[in-house]
Parts: structure tokens; sequence; C-alpha cells
């Protein structure tokens, strides 16, 4: 306990006190309490005598942390075999996710990751995500490692951005380069589309590649030109992209991944060594790349699909990866467990898997849990928000099959997130859940929400320790 002369007290968290400075808990928020040596801004208390500061935990103050204790600054980890990343909407989850990775200490997370779309919707920035995953490194003494993902950035600006907020990680959302149209053309449209490249033609043109583990990958005439007509703008951005905002000065600042996922149709073995072989033998130095594989990878569910087909493409995929020398990425891997175990087996235990809107769920979850009455509430506005949301989100979503609410007891609520619809439904509507206001411009539930994690902060670490530990558990196979 710091007591300070004028009566305040507040609890310290024991993982976090290293010489003279601390980090601990007010009712409403967490303080630094710091020798005025260090240089942290805030309040100069008076504490059995001696003078400290109270310091909120600014920007200002995160920089100073990271200037003094430089393992709770990001860095690139990627070249480690296992690595998750745990987007943490809310800012408030990394403690839950520190748990999980003290437990496996073999995978190292990337505790910052947000995509543009996320910040937009929860009215952050990238900094605020990275100071506030920093101030939970050092509240856990976590000095193992982490980074920060600029997630599914699309253009130089967001890329930048990214950089220069102090990102250790790009993902290159490459969707909006890539043809979707090119699928559903036929044979005889295809060919008359295509443009001649005898560059291309003489590298790929009815040729075989046998990249190893008795994987070959063949191009006939039709799939090569249809691959070409669908990924070559892709390819191109993201060369342009690696080499003008990620490499400064011979040197990259950050690591590297391509993504290819956020398409209509899944990317077919075949097309996914030519888009690595296009880069890698362009010098564009990727650290993962994440095709979009067969089957749904659908928010806040498990797979939709066909297992074993997912796994014989996968084996190709993370052969074609460990050819080239990067690790494959799932993305929306939340609570994709039926496909875990082959995860982590066909890669070989060298892996990116992403996950984030769980964590937001087994928020809400909690709510259900300790205050039915503004649940209920959250839930009834989600139903009048959903067909907004869709635009934000691909998902077969059937509200027909989320119970009425009016009809289940308190202790049934927290029920409603084993159910595919009704996950769905809080899921996407987070956004519009957190930014919703009243006449009066007070947030409708913004307050009240982040009141009631506040005051059941455990409670909501042990349910991510649980939860994100599952994800953990399941691809390691243990």
């Amino acid at each position: 306990m710091f007591k300070t002369s004028d009566g305040r007290k507040f609890d310290i968290y024991k993982d976090s006190v290293n010489g003279g400075l601390c980090m601990v808990a007010a009712e409403d928020r967490d303080y630094f309490v710091a020798d005025p040596k260090l240089g942290f801004e805030g309040e100069k208390v008076v504490s059995e005598g001696k003078e400290w500061i109270l310091a909120p935990l600014s920007h200002a103050n995160a920089e100073k942390m990271r200037a003094l204790f430089p393992w709770t600054a990001p860095s690139r980890v990627l070249d480690r075999d296992k690595t998750v990343g745990v987007g943490d909407r809310l800012g408030i989850a990394t403690d839950g996710h520190l748990r999980v990775f003290k437990e496996y200490p073999e995978v190292t997370p990337i505790l910052a990751q947000q995509s543009i779309r996320e910040l937009n919707l929860t009215n952050r920035t990238f900094a605020d995500v990275i100071d506030s995953a920093s101030f939970a490194v050092y509240r856990c003494g976590y000095k193992s490692g982490w980074g920060a993902d600029g997630d599914h950035v699309k253009t130089a600006d967001e890329v930048n951005y990214a950089l220069s907020s102090g990102c250790t990680m790009i993902t290159l959302d490459c969707s909006e380069q890539i043809d979707n149209t090119i699928e559903h053309l036929s044979k005889e449209e295809v060919y008359a589309k295509y443009v001649a490249n005898k560059e291309l033609e003489d590298l790929y043109l009815n040729k075989s590649f046998d990249v190893g583990e008795g994987v070959v990958i063949s191009f006939d005439e039709e799939l090569y030109k249809r691959t070409v007509l669908i990924y070559s703008e892709a390819i191109k951005h993201a060369i342009d992209i690696f080499f003008n905002r990620i490499v400064k000065d011979g040197k990259q600042l950050a690591d590297f991944e391509v993504s290819i996922d956020e398409t209509l149709t899944p990317t077919l073995p075949a097309q996914h060594f030519f888009v690595a072989n296009e880069l890698i033998r362009r010098n564009v130095r990727v650290s993962t790349v994440a095709p979009r594989f067969c089957g749904e990878f659908q928010k806040g569910i498990d797979y939709i699909g066909d297992l074993a087909q997912f796994e014989a493409e996968m084996k190709i995929h993370a052969a074609i990866a460990r050819h080239f020398g990067y690790k494959i990425s799932i993305h929306s891997g939340s609570d994709k467990f039926s496909i875990f175990p082959c995860a982590g087996r066909e890669t070989k235990g060298r892996f990116h898997l992403k996950t984030a809107g769980t964590n937001w769920l087994e928020a809400v979850k909690l709510v259900a849990m300790k205050d039915p009455g503004l649940y209920r509430e959250v839930h009834k506005y989600a139903l009048t928000a959903f067909k907004a949301a869709t635009a934000y989100y691909h998902v077969t979503t059937d509200l027909n099959k989320v119970p009425n609410i009016d009809t289940l007891t308190d202790a049934q609520l927290p029920d409603l997130f084993k159910l595919n619809d009704s996950r769905q439904l809080i899921h996407i509507t987070y956004g519009l859940i957190l930014n919703e206001k009243n006449p009066d411009g007070s947030y409708k539930f913004k307050d009240r929400l982040y009141k009631l994690w506040r005051t059941y902060r455990a409670e909501y670490a042990e349910l991510l320790f649980l939860h994100i530990g599952h994800h953990v558990k399941d691809i390691l196979q243990k």
C-alpha cells in the first residue's frame, strides 16, 4: 500500500516494483509512483517523509518509461518460431494476455495489434495502443519481448503512420490490388484479358517447381494466366511499399507481413507460390505471408469448411513458406479451435496466429456475468446496429437464431456466448456499441462498460487467461 501525506491510499502492483519506480492502482485509474530524479511528469506527493511524483499513464510518461526500461518497448520478434497477435481493442486486455505468455514462454506475443478500421471504430491511435501495451508490460514485469503490429494497413500513408507511431511489424493488406473478378471468368475470357509478359512466361508457363517435402508446384497455361491477372498488382504494391516505406537507407525498419487473405476466393497453393516467388526474387524480405485458406474464417466462431481439405492445403502452404524461409500467418484466428492442431503440426511449430475480437467478446461476457441489466441494454442495441455493422465484416449470422433475451434469466445470459449467432451479433457491433451516445452527447454504454471492466479487472484477466490460453495450448498441441 502506498499512502500519501494527504491521506490517499493506492494498491501497489507487486510485479511493477523496480527501484525508484512502481505502478499503483486507484479506484478509477493507474499511476506511476516515481522518484523525482527519474523525470516523470506528474503531481508531487509526499509519503512517509519522502517526495515522489504521482505520474499519470500519459504518452510522455510512456516514452520516459520505454527509455528507462527498454523491455517495455516493442521490438521485432517475428523471427521467433511461435508468435501470436492478440489485438486489444479496449486497451485493458494485456494483463490477461501476459498471464498466457508467461505460462507458455516458447510463444512470443504481438501485444499491440490494430487495424486502421479498428482504430477508427474505437477512437484510438497506434500510439495509444502501443502505450497501453507498454504500461501493462511494465505492470506485469514481462521482460521476454513483444511486438506491435500496424495491422491490415493498405496505403503508404497508413504504413508511415504505423511506423512513426512505433509499430515494429507491418501487415500490408493487398486486398484492394487483388482482382477478385478474374476467378469467375471463363478460360476464354481469361485468355482474352491476359497481356503477354515474356519474362513471366519464361519463368512459369508450363513449368514445375519442387519446393521439397514431396511438394511440386505446377503451372499450366490457364492457371498461370489466371494467377497473373489476380495477383500482379498486389505484388507490385508490396514491392513498392517495402522498398519505399519499410526500408530506409538500406535498413529494414519493421517486420513485413504480406496479407492476401482478404479476398472472396481461396489462395491456391500455386498462387501462394507465385506471389512469394515474385517477392523473394525481387529481394523483398517477408517475415510472414497470410494466404486466404479454403473454407471460411468468420469472426469469433470456429472454422467453417472441410477439415480434410484444409489439412491437405495447409501442408502445401506450409511447405512453400519453409521453402522461402518465412512463416505462415493465420488471420481471423480467434476461436478456430478445430484447425489449430493441424496448423501447429503442418507448420512444424513455426507460425504466426492472429486473434483480436474474441478479447472483446470475453469482455462483454463479463458484463453479462456481473451486470445483467447493462448487458441486456447492450444486446438490444446490438440488434438494431447489426445491419450497419455488416458493412465492415463478412458473417453469415442468422439473427433469428439469437434467443429472445427477454425469455432468458440473468443466469442464462453468459450462455449466449456459446452460440455462434449471438457471438457474431456482439462481435461485429463493437464500434457502434462503444460510440453510441445519448441526446446530451454522453456515451450511452462506453463509460459504464469501462467502469465495470475496471472494477472486475482481475476477473477479466482470468477469462482471457483461460480463453486465449485455450488457443495457444491447442496450436502447440499440448
